[in-house]
Order: structure tokens, then sequence, then C-alpha cells
């Protein structure tokens, strides 16, 4: 039986913020972004909360690279329909956070954002996306690129290394074994397992700090507690979509049956209620507000209203 090892995003609230496990970040972060990151310290924001009794699907890393870069690393566990906003407002944040007031606009610092998510987002087939900004021309279809003096001034070589980039790691699209030292990161990510084989950057390390065996008991304790809760949320998920998809189909059943009866009036009724009774039954068990949207197509203010 393999050794077991910690999930990530429990590990990201409880152990790699110890300045001794900023290797096992640096490791990852090399990995993804293909250059050696160097952590010089951790930034922490007032959203993380660190009590047992936290509900949040969201955990969240700010890192400052030796160079000053910013990296943002947050996990998703559960659907989120503005997520692609949220990742948008994340950045921003940080842009306008860390320029002083009054300082000159070329003190912005590049910021990366690293999102890894454990649910559907957008349609797409591929476990890792990158967001990387260009300026193409419209007639030409040339790369804008910085002046020299533009190079000099502020250590680029293109202008997108000014902007930031986004990663978007949509774990349990990754199938099968790892092939190279990335994808041994994205297996860990989806699987909470490190093999005896695995060299990527920081997997040696985090092959030790990550076993469940290392804890102590406090925190092997808290870390089941964890665990146990989401396996609940995800069992009650993974029914609220069971259901909703049955109900989804008993909805398009019946617009079939109203459609070769030709009683339109009656299929459009038939359907909002049907539509209402899928919407109050996810609320009943617990279901957010965003996904009801997403399965229903019904407005914030219905649902919010049930």
């Amino acid at each position: 039986m393999p050794s077991r090892h910690i999930r990530f995003d429990w590990a990201i609230k409880r152990l790699l913020r110890n300045k001794a496990n900023y290797v096992v970040l640096e490791g990852f972060l090399s990995e993804l972004l293909h250059t050696d990151i160097t952590i010089k310290t951790l930034l922490e924001r007032v959203s993380n909360q660190q009590t047992e009794s936290d509900k949040s699907n969201r955990v969240d890393l700010i890192a400052e690279t030796g160079n000053s870069e910013i990296i943002l690393v947050e996990v998703q566990n559960n659907s989120q329909l503005d997520y692609f906003h949220r990742m948008l407002y994340g950045v921003s944040q940080l842009v306008t956070e860390y320029l002083e007031q009054g300082e000159e606009y070329g003190k912005i610092r590049k910021v990366y954002s690293v999102n890894i998510v454990y649910f559907n987002l957008g349609k797409g087939d591929d476990y890792i996306y990158r967001l990387h900004p260009e300026f193409i021309g419209i007639n030409h279809g040339d790369t804008l690129k910085p002046s020299p003096a533009q190079e000099r001034k502020f250590n680029i070589k293109k202008v997108a290394d000014i902007f930031p980039e986004y990663y978007l790691l949509k774990v349990k699209n990754f199938k099968g074994v790892a092939t190279n030292s990335l994808e041994e990161w994205i297996y860990f990510l989806k699987n909470s397992e490190i093999k005896e084989d695995f060299g990527a950057k920081g997997m040696v390390e985090a092959k030790e700090t990550l076993r469940v065996n290392n804890l102590s008991d406090t925190e092997r304790a808290a870390y089941n507690r964890y665990m146990d809760n989401k396996s609940y949320e995800a069992s009650i998920l993974s029914t609220q979509e069971f259901e909703a998809q049955w109900q989804i189909e008993q909805i398009e059943q019946a617009e079939i049956r109203g459609r070769q009866e030709g009683r339109q009036e009656g299929r459009q009724e038939g359907i909002q209620q049907n539509t209402i009774a899928i919407a109050r039954s996810c609320k009943q068990q617990g279901l957010d507000v965003e996904t009801i949207m997403a399965i229903t197509q019904l407005s914030r203010e219905d649902i919010e209203a049930l």
C-alpha cells in the first residue's frame, strides 16, 4: 500500500507556510513556470481562515519571489460559475495593493496567478491552461515589442513580461501516469500520492514533509476531520448533481411530450414548475446559489426567494 500524503490544499493552510518548507512550493512553481523560483517571503491575506470550523472551499497563498515578483496560488474545490472573474479580481487587487500611492506605474510588479481547481471550469479537455497576453497587430499580425529604453529601464524582453500571467490547472482532467516532472506534480495534486520514483523539483522534500504519518497527533486528528468534511461535501455534491441531472432529464421528457401534444402553454408552465422544484431541492441540500444558477438558469433573485 503506498504511503499516504497530505492533500495540497490542507498543506497550504498548515504546513507550507513554514519557511523550512518553502522548498516544496519552490519546486512546484519552478516546474510549472519553467524557471527557477526562489520564495523570499509569504504575504498573508486577511481572507485566509485558519480555524477548523472554516467551511470555505477556497485556499490561497501569496508568495514574493527573490526578484520581487508576486505569485498567487489558489486552490478551489467546489464549483463557482464566476471563477474566471474572481481570478481577474484577485490579480487586480494584488497589482494595486503592492504599488505605493504616488509611485510610478513602472514599479508595478509582475504577478503570476496559479489556480488549481477540482471542478469542471469552462469547456476544455486539457489539464493545464495558460493565459499569457501579447499585443498582436490587427493588420500585420506582428507582436508589439518594447523599445530598447523600456527593455533597459524595466528589465524586460517582451511587453508580456509586464502583464499578469494566469495558469489554470484542471486537476481532474489529468489521466493516466506521469511522464515528466510537471506531470508528477499534477499526479500528486489529483491523487495525494508521491511515488517513490518521482524526481521533480521539490518532490524529494514533499515526499517526506507531506506524509500523513509525519504529522503530530493533533495535526493528524485535524487533518482527518478535514478529510471527513471533504468526503461528506463530495458525497452531497455528487448526490445533488445526480438528482439535478435526473430532474433535467424529466424536464426534457416533459418538453418532448408537450411538443407532441401541442400544449405549448402547459409545457412552458410545466418546465417552469420543474425548474423551480429542482432549485428548491438543490437549495434544501445546501448547494450554493452559483451552482443552482448554472443548473437551472434561474436568476439569483428567483433562487433566493424560494
